[in-house]
Order: structure tokens, then C-alpha cells, then sequence
């Protein structure tokens, strides 16, 4: 068997595999039961100066 037919052989099927394990383990891992305190504050970043804009002190409104 050539090189070549081999590696093409292992990428089509267990590379495939092994990326599909690592997605789904990404995906259990981000909507864990414990995380949902972990992403709420970047989750609401969008939101935090809705309601007025940002004090002239914030850090996050300086321009650049």
C-alpha cells in the first residue's frame, strides 16, 4: 500500500472521528451544569452600557 492511500485512508476515517470526539467534548464542556456562572459575565458584555452610555472613567470606553 502507498504512502499516500494510507494517510488518506486514516484521514478520512479516524481523523474524523477523533475531531467529532473533540467537538462534542466541547460542546459537554461549555454547557456543563457549572460553567453558567463562569460565561455570564462575557456573555453580557453587550449589554452593560445599555441603558446609558459609559462614565468618561470606564476603561472600556477610552478610544485608542
Amino acid at each position: 500500500m502507498e504512502t499516500y492511500s494510507f494517510l488518506r485512508e486514516m484521514a478520512d476515517s479516524w481523523a474524523l472521528l477523533i475531531l467529532f470526539v473533540f467537538f462534542t467534548g466541547v460542546v459537554f464542556w461549555v454547557f456543563r451544569p457549572g460553567a453558567t456562572k463562569v460565561y455570564e459575565n462575557p456573555a453580557n458584555i453587550p449589554f452593560r452600557h445599555e441603558d446609558k452610555p459609559a462614565p468618561d472613567g470606564d476603561a472600556d470606553a477610552k478610544e485608542a
